[in-house]
């Protein structure tokens, strides 16, 4: 016999083994899993439900859809000095979109805006601090007892927050997209509370939505400002010079020297030069509103979520085969290493 089918044998042998040692322990193994499917049933039964709210959403870039229409501007606005530019902004891609919406700055923001939940008007964070029952766990800690989220701020709220926020970017929010082809977003929060899954994804989509649109448009509203700031001042310069340009007429009406009148053909150009002034900034200012308006992007909600929030419990069926699974792969592996530790200790006393 060849050592091929001397191993081969042995193997053969050993798997048959192992068979008949697992025919002869199947009431331990079925113990095994009436044990863990009983454990996985009343875990099922006393685990509290957790709601799901999604919101469907999607970035629309107005900068690139609206580029075209602009173009008819850029010649105007070049005859005043004023470059458009592009507008097409890729500061926040898609991927960038959902690492905002996981920031610790935006998720604060949203928790602290205040919503009435169970006939309770509060702060989300404070809503939140109920719903998962962490006072229970601040009895013993004298500083938090009683915590309250407010007007008032300490080290230990900004604590507090930061592991809250931790614990929603690690386990309770997912942002995916829709499909692999489309730009929509999926927005999820699970939490103990529909309502208040309902209520934190639209904030969150709220607060995310004001700070995109402000960092996308921050460079065309100091434009607008510095535009607007400088056209109230030649206003009231112009207005002014024209006061003035009254009175010196008004003063001059007798006289006839073109001398005598130089003051009155002074007053008249400086007023001609700011209405000139007051006019190409009206003009630069208007364009600056055109510019902005089309730098603005869209967060365009496509599905909210809808009271009642569905649960995502499992049902007690996935449980009891999940307890059944584990019971049967545990019990299976202590007979294996029972067996083969038995099989050494035989193979070393011989």
């Amino acid at each position: 016999m060849s050592k091929e089918e001397a191993t081969l044998r042995e193997i053969i042998i050993t798997i048959s083994d192992y068979k008949k040692e697992m025919k002869s322990k199947l009431v331990y193994i079925f113990a095994f899993i009436i044990f863990f499917s009983a454990i996985s049933a009343t875990y099922a039964y006393f685990k509290k439900d957790k709601y799901s709210a999604v919101l469907s959403f999607v970035v629309e870039d107005q900068s690139s859809s609206s580029s075209s229409s602009l173009s008819a501007y850029s010649g105007i606005a070049s005859q005043f000095g004023m470059d458009l530019g592009g507008l097409t902004s890729t500061t926040f891609s898609q991927n960038n979109v959902i690492e905002l919406l996981k920031s610790r700055k935006v998720i604060e923001s949203a928790l602290n805006n205040e919503y009435e939940l169970n006939g309770k008007s509060d702060l989300l964070i404070n809503h939140y601090i109920e719903i998962n029952s962490l006072r229970e766990n601040w009895e013993e800690t004298e500083e938090l007892k009683g915590l309250l989220f407010g007007n008032k701020g300490t080290i230990i709220h900004d604590s507090i927050s930061g592991q809250i926020w931790s614990s929603i970017v690690e386990n309770k929010l997912i942002i995916e997209s829709q499909t692999d082809d489309a730009s929509i977003l999926n927005l999820t929060y699970t939490s103990l509370s529909g309502e208040y899954a309902k209520y934190f994804t639209e904030s969150l989509i709220a607060e995310m939505s004001e700070m995109y649109t402000h960092y996308q448009t921050e460079k065309s509203r100091k434009s607008l400002s510095q535009l607007e700031s400088r056209l109230d001042s030649v206003f009231i310069e112009l207005k002014s010079a024209e006061r003035q340009y009254a009175e010196i007429k008004d003063e001059n009406q007798r006289v006839i020297k073109a001398s005598g009148r130089l003051k009155e053909l002074q007053a008249f150009r400086q007023v001609e030069v700011l209405n000139t002034m007051y006019i190409e900034i009206i003009k630069h200012t208007e364009l600056a509103k055109m510019t902005l308006l089309n730098q603005t992007p869209i967060i365009q909600i496509i599905d909210k979520p809808i009271l009642p929030i569905n649960k995502t419990k499992k049902s007690l069926k996935v449980w009891l085969i999940i307890g059944a699974f584990l019971g049967f792969c545990i019990s299976t592996f202590l007979i294996i290493i029972k067996k083969l530790f038995r099989d050494t200790l035989q193979e070393e006393q011989i």
